[in-house]
């Protein structure tokens, strides 16, 4: 008999390996596709072209899960992104944000000199709200239902770094619980600056810049600290796979058990609690402990409703797992141009980090937001452009390159149907935005890989295509993620818990779901014994 099964080979599920089996657990986790990682995986799709196929950048990752399961020895390697972004414009210069605050000052004071003078105070508000809240993200969340006096750290330590906060706590306060219209437009007055700061309160919500909410989601975005600057985010140095390689090694050297093609089939139950899988293959393996790191929704399915406790089965049925995301892989046979850069041979600063295109005005973003709730496809979607291999060769052969594009908004209610007939209609729209700028873009494209909502569940087994495991609301954080009474990781049947994105602190690529579900899976599983 094993601790604790873990269903559900992601980044999450391989970090709660890694921590149960370093507190001395036998563990095992079982991972239904023949690779590990969940959304975070690389896949040869063509020959010579590595794919980040789902998630595709780095930046939220918690340095504690770096430092202490000791990834960068495993062979993690991560490639700060500087520039960060990127957004082109026809008739400016655009604005090109890395390290150099007075060169982003600079741009910014091509289309508003009060934006720029502005800009600074903004960033500050922004990076001290930050930490007010990354305390929080290291550990489980104070439950005022269950209070524990242990829990209170990080709690108190969020408390007084909002007191110091003094005069911008009220405006971050503003930025956090409003929309990202209202924040950011209280705070600037020019495009394409107003836009490029809302993409990242949209990124997998399905919501406009006028959502109230949006503003979390903004923060939740800003708050990876890669290469040691906040905002920096990073690659993977051979694709995504990479981190659930370093990831699965550090659960293995502890003494966990990883096993792929091993879809479960059911969660088995003795005396009213959770004590058993039973594998596609016919297989059983028991546990005191079973902990899911997919999704509620696949996870009630597993139980049976008739099993599943009635606050289990509402929960999951109130979450909101609609998906804006249309992802699209592609392998280019030669560097992309635009026309703010149109002579360069070799990869240059511009095609470091995202590119933001198509929808390029607060009013588009929202435009291309009404559209998808109508049930249609936006003319102007958002468009998020990377070019990996320009960071990382190894990625292409040489001369090649990959890009991915993650494109919102997609009609959460789409069916099949819908899909078969505009899947590729939708992805030559929105090589066509890009052509608008990069000219001549889709002709360089040799393969491409669309993956709508409906493909994201179905190859990754993601609820609806969501990325978050659920919308991250401002009723479903912290103590009342998934639900209000039981965010702890434990859910209201006995010996079974949770450690994927579903829980607190959310979703991204961050990892603390999984190592804070360890620490109260590993005092659970001590206090019975």
């Amino acid at each position: 008999m094993y601790d604790a099964i873990l269903i559900g080979g992601g980044h999450n599920g391989l970090t709660a390996a890694a921590y149960l089996a370093r507190a001395g657990l036998r563990v095992i986790v079982l991972e239904r596709r023949e690779i590990l990682g969940g959304t975070c995986v690389t896949e040869e799709l063509w020959p010579g072209f590595k794919i980040s196929r789902a998630a595709y950048v780095a930046g939220l990752l918690r340095p504690a899960v770096v430092e202490e399961l000791g990834l960068l020895r495993r062979g993690l390697k991560l490639l700060p992104r500087r520039p960060s972004s990127w957004t082109p414009d026809a008739n400016g210069p655009g604005l090109l944000f890395g390290r150099d605050e007075a060169a982003n000052l600079a741009q910014i004071r091509h289309y508003s000199p009060r934006d720029a003078e502005r800009m600074p105070a903004y960033e500050r508000v922004i990076d001290r709200a930050a930490r007010v809240i990354e305390p929080l993200l290291d550990a489980p969340p104070f439950d005022p239902a269950h209070p524990r006096l242990a829990d209170l750290g990080p709690l108190l330590k969020a408390l007084r770094a909002g007191i110091a906060l003094r005069s911008d706590l009220t405006e971050a306060l503003a930025l956090v619980l409003g929309s990202a219209t209202n924040g950011i437009n209280r705070w600037f007055e020019s495009e394409p600056l107003r836009s490029t700061l809302a993409t990242d309160a949209l990124i997998g919500a399905h919501a406009g810049p006028s959502t109230p909410g949006t503003g979390y989601v903004l923060f939740h975005h800003l708050m990876g600290d890669t290469g040691g600057a906040r905002g920096v985010w990073a690659y993977v140095e051979g694709g995504m796979g990479g981190l659930s390689a370093a990831l699965a090694d550090a659960a293995r050297e502890a003494g966990a058990e990883i096993r792929t093609n091993a879809e479960v089939r059911r969660i088995g139950l003795r005396g009213g609690r959770a004590c058993a899988v039973e594998l596609a293959d016919g297989a059983s393996l028991e546990a005191r402990a079973i902990v899911s790191s997919i999704d509620p929704y696949h996870t009630l399915q597993l139980l049976g409703r008739e099993h599943a406790p009635a606050e289990f089965a509402s929960t999951v049925d109130a979450t909101d797992f609609r998906s804006p995301v249309v992802k699209i892989n592609l392998a280019l046979d030669s560097l992309p141009v635009f026309h703010a850069c149109p002579d360069v041979r070799e990869p240059g600063p511009w095609h470091q980090g995202t590119i933001h295109l198509g929808a390029g005005t607060m009013d588009e973003l929202d435009a291309s937001f009404s559209a998808a709730e109508r049930g249609e496809l936006p003319e102007k979607p958002m468009i998020e452009l990377t070019v990996p291999s320009a960071v990382d060769p190894t990625l292409a052969p040489r001369g090649k390159y990959v890009a991915s594009l993650f494109v919102q908004h997609a009609p959460p209610r789409a069916t099949a149907e819908f899909w078969e007939k505009n899947r590729e209609r939708f992805a030559d729209r929105v090589l066509a935005c890009i052509d608008e700028l990069s000219p001549g873009f889709s002709r360089r494209v040799v393969h491409r890989d669309v993956l709508t909502p409906l493909d994201l569940e179905r190859v990754f087994g993601i609820r609806g295509g969501n990325i978050f495991h659920g919308a991250m609301t401002l009723d479903r954080l912290g103590p009342m993620r998934p639900a209000p009474g039981w965010s702890r990781y434990a859910t209201p049947l006995p010996g079974f818990f949770l450690c994927g994105a579903a829980t607190h602190p959310g979703g991204g690529v961050m990892g603390a779901c999984g190592r804070n579900a360890a620490k109260v899976i590993a005092e659970s599983l001590r206090a019975e014994r």
